[in-house]
C-alpha cells in the first residue's frame, strides 16, 4: 500500500474501533456522526483493492460492513415507523428519511443502465432483501417503473410487516407491491416468474454468501431475465460487499458501473444466460 492508502486503513481503522465501542447502533447522535464520518472518509475515489489487504484488514473489514448492515436497518426501521405511524399516507412524506436523494439517484442509475439492455418494459420484478423502508422498490415502481408488479422478500419478518404498512394507503402502489417473509435460498419458482431481479447489497455480506446467494439466482432464474447487483468499489468496499463480474456464473455481464459521486454502490445489470449457456462472467 502506498502512503495515502495506509492512511485511509488507519483513519477506518479509528472508525471501526469508535462504532464496537457504542453501546447501540439504534440512531442517535453520536452513532449518525461517527457513521456519517465513515461515509465521508469512503467516497473520495481511492485507488485501494480490499481484496490485496492484510488479513487483520480484511477481519476489520467484515466487521465494519456487519455493523454497517445493522445500523443501516435500525435506521430504516426507525423511520419506516416514523412515516407509518405520523402520516395518512407515508409515500408523500418519504424526504424525511436523511438518504432519500442517494436512493432516488441509485434508483435512477439502476433503471437507466437496466433500459439500455432490456427490449421491453418489465412487467414482474422481484426485490431480495428490500428491508423495512423498501426505498428503492418504492422509487422504482412509483417513478421508473409504473405498470410493474414488485414482489419485495426480506427475511426479517419485521422488516416485512413495516414495509407493508407503507402502502397500505396508496391504492396503486398498495396493489403493485406486494412484502413477503423468505429467505432467498427458500425462494425456487417464485424466481422463475420474474423479469427481472434485484439483490440488495447486504444480502450475502460474507464472500462465500454473496457467491452462494448469486449460484441460487443462476439456478432458479428464468432464462434471458435481468439481475441487478449492487457492488462498492475502492475504499467503499468498506461500507458494502464486493461482487466482481466474474463471480456472475451463469449470467452474461452486461453493464458494471462505479459512480464518483454520493451515490455509495456500484451497479452490475447482467442476463440470465439459456440453460447450458456459460456465461460471459464479466465485460
Amino acid at each position: 500500500m502506498g502512503i495515502q492508502e495506509e492512511k485511509l486503513v488507519e483513519k477506518i481503522s479509528e472508525i471501526h474501533d469508535s462504532i464496537s465501542k457504542l453501546p447501540s447502533l439504534t440512531p442517535s447522535k453520536e452513532v449518525n456522526t461517527l457513521f456519517t464520518e465513515l461515509v465521508l472518509t469512503c467516497i473520495p475515489p481511492s485507488p485501494i483493492d480490499v481484496s490485496k489487504l492484510s488479513k487483520g484488514v480484511q477481519e476489520m473489514r467484515s466487521k465494519l460492513i456487519q455493523l454497517c448492515g445493522e445500523a443501516e436497518g435500525l435506521l430504516e426501521s426507525h423511520y419506516s415507523d416514523i412515516l407509518a405511524n405520523t402520516y395518512d399516507n407515508p409515500m408523500d412524506h418519504l424526504d424525511l428519511f436523511p438518504y432519500y436523494s442517494n436512493y432516488l439517484q441509485l434508483s435512477l442509475l439502476e433503471y437507466t443502465l437496466l433500459a439500455r439492455h432490456a427490449t421491453s418494459p418489465p412487467a414482474w420484478v422481484a426485490f431480495v432483501g428490500s428491508g423495512p423502508l423498501p426505498l428503492s422498490s418504492l422509487v422504482l415502481a412509483a417513478r421508473h417503473m409504473r405498470a410493474a408488479r414488485f414482489h419485495n422478500y426480506d427475511v426479517d419478518p419485521s422488516a416485512t410487516a413495516r414495509a407493508r404498512r407503507l402502502v397500505l394507503a396508496d391504492p396503486d402502489l398498495g396493489a403493485r407491491l406486494a412484502f413477503r417473509t423468505a429467505d432467498l435460498f427458500g425462494l425456487t419458482r417464485e424466481l422463475a416468474c420474474h423479469d427481472v431481479v434485484f439483490l440488495a447489497a447486504l444480502v450475502g455480506v460474507a464472500r462465500e454468501e454473496k457467491l452462494r446467494a448469486v449460484e441460487h439466482l443462476a439456478r432458479h432464474m428464468a432464462p434471458g431475465a435481468y439481475l441487478v447487483l449492487r457492488s462498492a468499489h475502492g475504499a467503499r468496499a468498506f461500507l458494502y460487499p464486493v461482487v466482481e463480474p466474474g463471480d456472475l456464473k451463469g449470467f452474461e455481464v452486461l453493464s458494471v458501473y462505479h459512480p464518483s459521486d454520493e451515490v455509495i454502490n456500484s451497479v452490475i445489470i447482467a442476463r440470465k444466460v439459456p440453460h447450458g449457456g456459460m456465461g460471459t462472467g464479466g465485460q
